[in-house]
């Protein structure tokens, strides 16, 4: 498949190029960031999204806080920090996006002279992207494995290309399979209320070429009750030490129905994703959304003003319900432990 690229460095090297996510399926538009506002307002939007693009984004953006002009280490080190902060804070249930700022901030500590550092920013930023590139292939690879031919698979949201650097997390298992020659026909959830398995799924599974299927959330259970499922793969915003997993709001639902129909449940994540610091799916901070993304989504009122909205952006899945999570080092089956993965 063409390679989509949702983040990259801009052309001239000045900015950062996101695909707006905001504008698919219609339109296939690109922007340029140019600020630590721009950055900040495309993570927190969603025009750039997917917990492993965001991190790459975040990475990126960082370089646009760097002062050329501006030699002295100590307030270098400061002004980098605290656009650091200013971008984490824009997605806070997504672990790559920390992971990405830590390492950058890394590089800023250990370099000794500001003149180099923005070479150096860039250059880790690149070894970012072309890391989740390289991941995403072996995730893909690992993940063909659990995928017979005549596989009729059912995904929620978006773990494509849109949402990393590479092929994706949870369609790189799909892509890769349809490379090896099986024949995969995919079911996809809406994902309510942005719509990202409708808009942005769909979208990447016609682009090349695979079977796609778009129901509600709410038919998935019917579907499976059907025979009509015969795996679910999704992605990841965070893995806990012991396997719990937060992703798109939804998932969970979906874990507890193809438990109880006997269909594999599968996850699908990069390194990135894994964080060893949280000890369970409780220790998670799940990020709330604007209710007006439920009461007025893309402009139509679906509900009255004076009604109140609950709308968290994610919900975690308890690792009892994963048959298995596939990483870009292996297939990892229950019991898990990753207390120590990195």
């Amino acid at each position: 498949m063409h390679l989509i690229e949702p983040v990259a460095w801009s052309t001239d090297g000045r900015g950062v190029r996101i695909l707006d996510q905001r504008q698919l399926p219609l339109r296939e538009a690109y922007r340029e960031l140019r600020s630590i506002d721009d950055v900040c307002d495309a993570i927190q939007t969603l025009a750039v999204r997917g917990a492993p693009a965001i991190g790459i984004a975040g990475a990126m953006g960082l370089t646009l806080a760097f002062d050329e002009d501006e030699t002295d280490r100590e307030l270098v080190r400061r002004r980098l920090a605290s656009a650091a902060d200013r971008i984490r804070l824009t997605r806070p249930t997504a672990v790559n996006l920390a992971w990405a700022l830590d390492r950058m901030l890394s590089v800023v500590a250990a370099s000794p002279n500001p003149a180099t550092l923005r070479d150096q920013l860039r250059d880790e930023a690149t070894r970012i992207l072309d890391e989740d590139r390289a991941m995403c292939r072996h995730i893909g690879e690992h993940g063909a494995a659990l995928i017979p031919d005549g596989a009729r698979v059912l995904t929620h949201c978006n773990a494509g290309a849109l949402a990393t650097g590479g092929l994706g997390t949870a369609l790189a298992a799909i892509y890769v399979a349809v490379e090896q020659g099986k024949r995969v026909e995919v079911f996809v959830d809406e994902t309510r209320p942005l719509l990202q398995g409708s808009r942005l799924s769909a979208w990447e599974l016609t682009r090349a070429g695979i079977p796609v299927t778009v129901l509600v959330d709410s038919a998935a259970a019917s579907l499976m009750r059907a025979g009509q499922i015969d795996l679910c793969i999704v992605g990841a915003d965070r893995i806990a030490a012991n396997g719990d997993v937060a992703n798109k709001i939804g998932t969970y639902p979906l874990a507890i129905v193809a438990r109880h129909h006997d269909v594999p449940f599968y996850v699908a994540a990069p390194r990135s994703t894994f964080d060893p610091s949280t000890p369970s799916g409780d220790d998670i901070v799940i990020e709330h959304r604007a209710e007006d993304e439920v009461r007025c989504g893309f402009g139509l009122t679906t509900a009255p003003p004076a009604a109140d909205v609950f709308n968290p952006a994610f919900d975690v899945t308890p690792a009892s319900l994963i048959t298995a999570i596939v990483s870009d080092r292996d297939v990892h089956r229950p019991p898990f432990d990753f207390s120590h993965f990195g």
